[in-house]
C-alpha cells in the first residue's frame, strides 16, 4: 500500500486519510448491500438478541475500534510519506508481539517462556533501532499498538461478520471527518489520478484484503494464515530499499536481524506445524 499512498504525497495526511476513510465507505456499504445483505440483516438479528448490558458493551468497543483503526491508518500514511516506508514496515513485523503483550495484559492470555524470551528479544530489537533513529521507532510503534489494540478489540468483540463490523467503524469515523471537512472548508480535489490512487487504497488495500482474510480463515488453518502475515513486511521493506531508495544503516540490519529472530522463537510452534503440512 505504500507505493498508492506515496503516489498522492503532496497531499496532507489527513486529506488522504478522510477522503480513503469516505471511499472506502461508500464502496463497502454498496457491496454489503448487494452482495452481502443477508450477513448484514444477520448481525442485526444478533445484536438485537444480546442482554442490553452486551449491547452496551458492543457499542463502546465499536466506537474503541473506530478511534483505533482511525490513528492506525492515519499514523500509517503520515509516517510513510513524511517518515520513511521503513518505519511503517517495522511496525507491522512488531505488530503481532506487541499484539500478544496487549492480549497478556488485557486478556490475560498467558505467554510460554520461549514467547517471553522473544518478546525480550524484539525489545532489544527496538532499542537497537532507536539508537539510530528514535523518531522512526516512535512511529513505528505507534503504527503497531494501534493496530494491536484494534485487534484485541475485535478479538473481544465476536459473533459479528468483519466486514460488517468495518462498515460500521468507518460510518462513525466518517461522522467525524464529513464535519471536519465542512469545517476547514476544504476544496474537493478534482484531479482523476488523487482519485485513482484513493479507491486503490480503499478498494486494493483495505476491503479486498479483509474479505480474503476471512475467506482464508474458513480454507486454511490459521497457523499457516499466522505465518503468511509476516510476507506483507518483507515485501515493504524490500518496496522500502528497491522502488523507494530508502538507504539502510548498518545498525539497522542488526535490529533487523534481532526481531526476525524473534518472530521465528515467538512463533516456533507454528512455524513447525507449518514447514510439517508443506512436507
Amino acid at each position: 500500500m505504500a507505493i498508492p499512498v506515496r503516489w498522492v504525497r503532496e497531499y496532507s495526511a489527513q486529506d488522504i486519510l478522510y477522503y480513503r476513510i469516505l471511499a472506502a465507505l461508500t464502496v463497502l456499504w454498496l457491496f454489503i448491500f448487494l452482495f452481502r445483505f443477508k450477513f448484514l440483516k444477520r448481525d442485526i438479528a444478533v445484536f438485537k438478541r444480546l442482554p442490553s448490558h452486551r449491547q452496551t458493551q458492543t457499542i463502546g468497543l465499536t466506537i474503541s475500534a473506530s478511534v483505533l483503526i482511525f490513528g492506525n491508518w492515519f499514523t500509517y500514511i503520515y509516517a510513510v510519506n513524511h517518515i520513511s516506508v521503513q518505519s511503517a514496515a517495522f511496525a507491522y513485523l512488531i505488530c503481532p508481539l506487541i499484539t500478544a503483550i496487549a492480549a497478556f495484559f488485557i486478556l490475560k492470555e498467558q505467554l510460554g517462556p520461549l514467547k517471553r524470551t522473544a518478546l525480550g528479544i524484539a525489545l532489544i530489537s527496538a532499542i537497537t533501532l532507536a539508537t539510530g533513529s528514535l523518531t522512526d521507532v516512535l512511529w513505528s510503534i505507534s503504527i503497531a499498538s494501534l493496530y494491536a489494540l484494534y485487534l484485541i478489540v475485535q478479538r473481544a468483540s465476536q459473533g459479528f461478520d468483519k466486514l460488517n463490523m468495518l462498515a460500521v467503524q468507518l460510518t462513525l469515523c466518517s461522522l467525524f471527518v464529513i464535519p471536519k471537512l465542512f469545517i476547514n472548508q476544504h476544496a474537493v480535489p478534482k484531479e482523476p489520478f488523487f482519485w485513482f490512487s484513493i479507491l486503490t487504497i480503499a478498494v486494493v488495500f483495505t476491503i479486498i484484503p479483509l474479505f480474503f482474510s476471512m475467506y482464508a480463515l474458513t480454507r486454511i488453518s490459521s497457523s499457516t494464515t499466522g505465518v503468511l502475515l509476516y510476507v506483507n513486511p518483507l515485501i515493504a521493506f524490500t518496496l522500502a530499499i528497491t522502488y523507494f531508495q530508502e538507504s539502510v544503516a548498518p545498525h539497522k540490519y542488526l535490529a533487523y536481524a534481532f526481531i526476525l529472530f524473534a518472530i521465528v522463537l515467538f512463533n516456533w510452534k507454528t512455524l513447525k506445524e507449518f514447514i510439517t503440512k508443506v512436507r
